[in-house]
C-alpha cells in the first residue's frame, strides 16, 4: 500500500532519513516525540513538500505519479489543516461531492449526527474534540483504500481520542483490504489499534517492531550495580544509569526470566520504551 525508501529531506538544523512499509489490511502505527519528523513524513508521502533522495510509493505507484484516480482512494488527516472555520458542514457537503466519487453523503451526514456534530453550526464554534471528528469522519467518507492520519488525537480528552479511534477499528472491521498510516505521540493510542509500530526519533527510525512483540517480549529489567556486572548483555538494547543502578532495555523478556530469576522484570509500555530507546545508551 504505501512503501517509503531512504526518504530524505534537508532542512536548517534537522534532516529527515525515514524508510517504512504499510501492509495491505495492516494498521501501521508512526511513533515520537513532537518535532521527531512526522508530520514531515506525512507531507513528503503526500507530496506536499519536496524530497531530497530516496523514492516513495503509494498505491504501488511514485507518489510524483498519482492520478486524480488514485487521489481518490487516499483519506487524508493532516494535524495543521482543515476547511474553513467559518463553513458548516453543510457547506461542506456539496464541496466533498464534487472532491469524492464514491463520497456517500447519507452515510457522512448519519455519522456526523451520530457523534453529536451538528450540520448547520459554523466549525469556528465547535470544540477541539467536534474539529478533530469531523477531519476523519471526512477521510472516512468515500472508500478510501488508504487512511494517512497524522496526530488525530492531538488535543483530545481520553473519552473522545477513545471514540475516534473506535471509528477507526469499525473502518477497518468494514473494508479488510484497506490500510491506515496513524502517528500520534500519544503512543499509548496506538496499542490496540496498530499492527506494527515505527518510533521516530530526530527524523531517524529508531524501532520497527510489530505491536504484539513489542508489547510481549520487550521488557525493562532493573538492576543494582552488582547485578548489572553480572548480567549477561548481549539481549540488552539500551541501558540508562539510575538511582538504585541500572534500568535496561530487552526484547528477550524470557531469557532474562529464565535465567536471572532474582532481578525485577517489567512489562513496559510503549511510552517508556520509547523514553528508553531514546534516552538509554547501547
Amino acid at each position: 500500500m504505501l512503501k517509503l525508501i531512504d526518504v530524505k529531506k534537508e532542512y536548517n538544523q534537522f534532516t529527515l532519513n525515514c524508510s517504512l512499509e504499510v501492509l495491505p489490511g495492516c494498521v501501521t502505527g508512526l511513533i515520537g516525540q513532537n518535532g521527531a519528523g512526522k508530520s514531515t513524513t506525512f507531507k513528503a508521502i503526500l507530496d506536499l513538500i519536496s524530497i531530497d533522495g530516496g523514492s516513495i510509493e503509494v498505491l504501488g505507484k511514485d507518489s510524483h505519479q498519482l492520478q486524480q484516480k488514485d487521489k481518490q482512494l487516499l483519506g487524508v488527516v493532516l494535524s495543521d489543516a482543515g476547511f474553513s472555520d467559518y463553513l458548516t458542514i453543510q457547506d461542506v457537503i456539496p464541496i466533498l461531492n464534487q472532491l469524492y466519487k464514491k463520497f456517500n453523503r447519507r452515510d457522512f451526514e448519519n455519522k456526523c449526527q451520530a457523534f453529536d456534530l451538528p450540520l448547520d453550526k459554523q466549525i469556528k464554534d465547535f470544540s477541539t474534540g467536534m474539529k478533530a471528528k469531523l477531519k476523519v469522519l471526512v477521510a472516512l467518507s468515500h472508500q478510501a483504500k488508504l487512511l494517512i492520519l497524522d496526530e488525530p488525537t492531538a488535543g483530545l480528552d481520553v473519552i473522545a481520542r477513545d471514540e475516534l479511534l473506535d471509528m477507526l477499528r469499525k473502518y477497518m472491521e468494514d473494508n479488510e483490504d484497506c490500510s491506515i498510516l496513524i502517528s500520534s505521540h500519544i503512543s499509548s493510542d496506538l496499542e490496540g489499534l496498530c499492527d506494527d509500530l515505527y518510533m521516530i526519533h530526530d527524523g531517524q527510525i529508531i524501532m520497527h517492531e510489530e505491536t504484539d512483540v513489542l508489547l510481549g517480549e520487550y521488557a525493562i529489567l532493573k538492576v543494582d550495580e552488582k547485578q548489572y556486572l553480572e548480567l549477561d548483555k548481549q539481549y540488552l538494547l539500551r541501558h540508562k544509569k539510575e538511582n538504585f543502578g541500572y534500568s535496561c532495555l530487552t526484547n528477550q523478556k524470557q531469557y532474562y526470566l529464565d535465567n536471572y530469576p532474582s532481578i525485577v522484570i517489567e512489562k513496559g509500555n510503549i511510552d517508556e520504551l520509547i523514553m528508553m530507546m531514546i534516552r538509554g545508551e547501547k
